[in-house]
């Protein structure tokens, strides 16, 4: 049997409009016009053959067709909310596969995650890490995340954050290792890793002291053994300046040189091109570009109190 159902819209419009007894507050609820509030409802009346409002000038009442009607689509669409919420928090959540660096993971992507859950709490993250090059089909992720100085070939990339990278080390160093200049260098520990995107020598250079020879070197496998030994006071570290701004802001850690020298390049979302868009994937590429722009500008407003000159994004 072929059901012969009103107009959604104007029926919407019609139950809020009779739950207020106004157009107005309908409209702010509905997020549209009065006008439009109001032209869906003598659709509504025009399709149903009868008067669903008594209007005048200073008063909108019920008729009795219309408190009698306005009652069942209520309840009707208190049913239909129910039955609505009732499986999407049954069904099965969709899963998003990410892939992205372990330090970058493990100290900014994981503090901003709860964020993109209350947005999508119908999406399961599955989050791995890895600097290895994107391969989405051996590896079955839907997005990878990558600090690069370009969008990565052959993919749908995003660019969503600077990176800004300077050198860092325990507040200590500064007040009793006599650390003030590149120059005082040579009296400490430069602490490197495999995965860095830029090596000391480079800096060095960059900061004119190329031929500085430090009183020792530490080398470790990943960025966050690197930066655990800096926190510990073991010598300074080249590191992103978004992973470690907070803690130069609760003082236990330091960028004795502020932004001298300072290297740059860029943070991707990346997924693979070909096949349609997949808008759990859009959804969280957007998320992305927010909280990098909000992370950005929390960096630029606390650069500004300290009077940096930060390089302008590349």
């Amino acid at each position: 049997m072929t059901r012969k159902l009103p107009p959604m819209n104007a029926v919407r419009a019609f139950e809020a409009a009779a739950r207020h007894v106004s157009f107005t507050k309908a409209a702010d609820e509905l997020h549209v016009t009065h006008g439009a509030v109001s032209r869906q409802v003598a659709l509504l009346e025009s399709w149903l053959g009868t008067a669903l409002f008594r209007r005048s000038a200073s008063q909108l009442t019920l008729t009795d067709a219309g408190r009698s009607y306005a009652a069942e689509v209520t309840s009707m669409l208190d049913r239909l909310a129910v039955a609505s919420m009732h499986l999407v928090q049954h069904a099965a959540p969709t899963t998003l596969s990410v892939n992205a660096p372990p330090t970058f993971t493990m100290r900014w992507l994981i503090a901003r995650m709860s964020g993109f859950q209350r947005m999508r709490p119908d999406v399961e993250i599955r989050l791995t890490t890895s600097l290895l090059p994107v391969n989405f089909q051996e590896h079955g992720y839907s997005v990878a995340i990558r600090g690069a100085h370009a969008p990565l070939a052959g993919c749908r990339s995003l660019r969503f954050m600077t990176e800004l990278i300077v050198p860092v080390c325990h507040t200590d160093l500064v007040e009793s290792g006599g650390l003030h200049t590149p120059d005082d260098l040579h009296r400490h520990t430069l602490i490197g890793y495999a995965t860095a995107p830029y090596t000391w020598p480079e800096w060095l250079a960059a900061a004119d002291v190329p031929s500085l020879q430090s009183a020792n070197t530490l080398q470790f496998e990943q960025m966050y053994f690197a930066l655990q030994a800096a926190s510990e006071g073991l010598g300074v570290v080249l590191v992103p300046l978004f992973l470690v701004v907070d803690d130069i802001v609760s003082g236990k850690l330091c960028a004795p040189f502020g932004p001298l020298a300072a290297m740059q390049r860029s943070y991707f979302a990346n997924m693979a091109t070909g096949g349609a868009r997949n808008p759990i994937v859009d959804s969280f590429f957007e998320w992305l570009l927010r909280e990098g722009r909000d992370t950005e500008d929390s960096i630029n407003s606390w650069a500004r109190t300290m009077t940096w000159q930060l390089p302008p994004p590349p």
